[in-house]
């Protein structure tokens, strides 16, 4: 009789646990990746939703009142997560993970990194040692309401060396500047893989090409790679014809403009072949 009670207590139990409903969770994580330069930049947080409330005000009318210190979002707060160093807000923060706590306001945010995402929303932790950033940043007034929470990493610049936090909520909106540098890293790399592998060499020309700097050294290495005639691919030819453009070798550019446009014609690469045009028509006018 008693083992009869046990299995029946036993089966209760697990029916119990699997009839457990699933609801969708009051403020959904989320989280945003984006490479800035060769820096990784994560955002996980959650996102509460206005439901009707007031979220920022000047009293306790708001869910949020201005100057309160808030974990900007929910549940366990939001972190950002940096794979390299970077300058965010104009101050140089190391590669790892930090908490981002604000205070809002009606005209600006106060934006502050904190080194130790463990305190989540226990405020009482906090450590005048670990705040990594404390900034004010505006308050982007939103002509449109937005119902919930929603963090970006906008505004990727064409060098791609800087990009924006940017949230969201209600009728605010802020952004703070990252700023990242990969070039000694670029130049360190190219240093050591060049020397054990020739097809680096273009890697290097072009790095060089495109971010201006020793066109000469940038031509030695494409010259070196392109000796070998199976390198000569169309889309690597293009990139000599500008290096030696860009050293006022117009004769020669045009010359490998015109073997370029060859091949892309052979391959049929329409893109290549209306640049290679272009390019031709360029070196002629000038």
């Amino acid at each position: 009789m008693y083992k009869f009670i046990t299995s029946s207590l036993t089966m209760l139990l697990l029916l119990d646990l699997h009839a457990q409903i699933n609801i969708p969770a009051g403020s959904s994580a989320a989280s945003v990746t984006t490479m800035v330069g060769l820096t990784e930049i994560s955002i996980e947080y959650f996102r509460p939703k206005m439901k009707g409330r007031k979220i920022f005000g000047p009293d306790r009318n708001a869910l949020l009142e201005y100057g309160d210190m808030w974990r900007t979002g929910a549940n366990s707060g939001t972190k950002i997560t940096l794979s390299t160093s970077a300058k965010i807000g104009g101050i140089e923060v190391s590669a790892g993970t930090y908490l981002i706590l604000t205070k809002p306001g009606e005209n600006q945010f106060d934006f502050i990194l904190y080194g130790d995402p463990s305190i989540g929303s226990n405020f009482s932790k906090i450590e005048a040692d670990k705040i990594i950033i404390n900034i004010k940043v505006d308050n982007i007034k939103s002509s449109t309401m937005i119902e919930t929470l929603t963090f970006q990493i906008s505004d990727l610049s064409a060098d791609n060396t800087q990009a924006n936090i940017h949230f969201q909520w209600a009728d605010a909106s802020w952004k703070v500047p990252i700023e990242v540098s990969f070039d000694k890293i670029v130049m360190d790399e190219i240093e050591q893989k060049t020397k054990v592998n020739l097809s680096n060499y273009m890697d290097a020309a072009t790095y060089y090409l495109e971010t201006g700097k020793d066109l000469n050294q940038a031509l030695s290495w494409a010259q070196l790679f392109l000796a070998v005639e199976s390198n000569r691919k169309y889309f690597y030819l293009s990139r000599l014809a500008k290096i030696q453009a860009g050293l006022g070798m117009k004769k020669e550019a045009l010359e490998t403009t015109m073997e370029s446009l060859e091949k892309s014609k052979a391959a049929g690469a329409k893109a290549y072949i209306k640049s290679n045009e272009d390019f031709i028509k360029k070196l002629k006018n000038k």
